[in-house]
């Protein structure tokens, strides 16, 4: 039996256990870590799309508020996927130009992943990593303006970002099927919102940075503090 027919028939076996209501993987029993979830949760959108379709989506979309997966950590969920019965693929035909391989969610994907998203468990504490802000903090080592124009650069990338996010959120106003696209809506509006935070937290950036005097210690009388 080869390794295909091997996978076509454990993704049978899985789908009868749900037909017959036993219990199927979930989480960390499937070993599913939240980015295969990302993966599942794009192919849960009507129709199949290749490994560089989902690429694209993920950084038109995911990017915005999660993260947006290397092309290579995207077929790897996607195997991982496939081997737990939770998505299938199928190569393109003779008639296309170039041999693609589409994959498309199971019905026993649907399951897991709507059993995952209805979850009561806590998803997770959001980590931030801001690298400029970590630059600000070293700023007494940074030669004077440098902190400055790093500041409005990052004003710069942040609008560029706001218009990207705005233009997704248009074209998910603009999907036909409603109800399916309604809460990438709110997900894209929560997006553009903290855009906006963001922007108004680096200018108020430029404003501490310049009250600051030569030294780095401002302008008031206030010592640095104490070792």
């Amino acid at each position: 039996m080869t390794s295909r027919q091997m996978r076509n028939k454990q993704e049978a076996g899985q789908g009868q256990e749900i037909r017959q209501g036993r219990e199927m993987p979930r989480g960390d029993a499937a070993g599913l870590p939240p980015t295969g979830w990302a993966v599942l949760g794009l192919l849960s959108f009507r129709g199949g799309r290749t490994g560089y379709e989902l690429k694209k989506w993920a950084d038109s979309s995911l990017r915005f508020f999660y993260w947006s997966p290397a092309i290579s950590q995207i077929y790897a969920e996607l195997r991982r996927l496939e081997s737990l019965g939770f998505a299938t693929s199928r190569r393109s035909g003779p008639e296309e130009p170039r041999a693609t391989r589409r994959y498309t969610i199971t019905e026993a994907g649907r399951d897991a992943l709507a059993a995952w998203a209805d979850g009561a468990d806590n998803p997770g504490t959001p980590v931030l990593k801001h690298p400029l802000v970590l630059r600000v903090w070293l700023g007494h080592l940074a030669a004077p303006g440098t902190l400055r124009a790093l500041v409005e650069q990052h004003i710069e990338r942040t609008r560029g970002e706001l218009a990207e996010i705005r233009d997704a959120r248009l074209r998910a106003e603009r999907a036909e099927r409603a109800e399916e696209w309604a809460f990438p809506r709110v997900a894209l509006s929560w997006s553009e919102r903290r855009q906006l935070a963001e922007l108004e937290l680096a200018e108020a950036m430029l404003e501490d940075l310049d009250g600051l005097g030569e030294d780095g210690r401002g302008t008031s009388d206030v010592p640095p503090p104490e070792e």
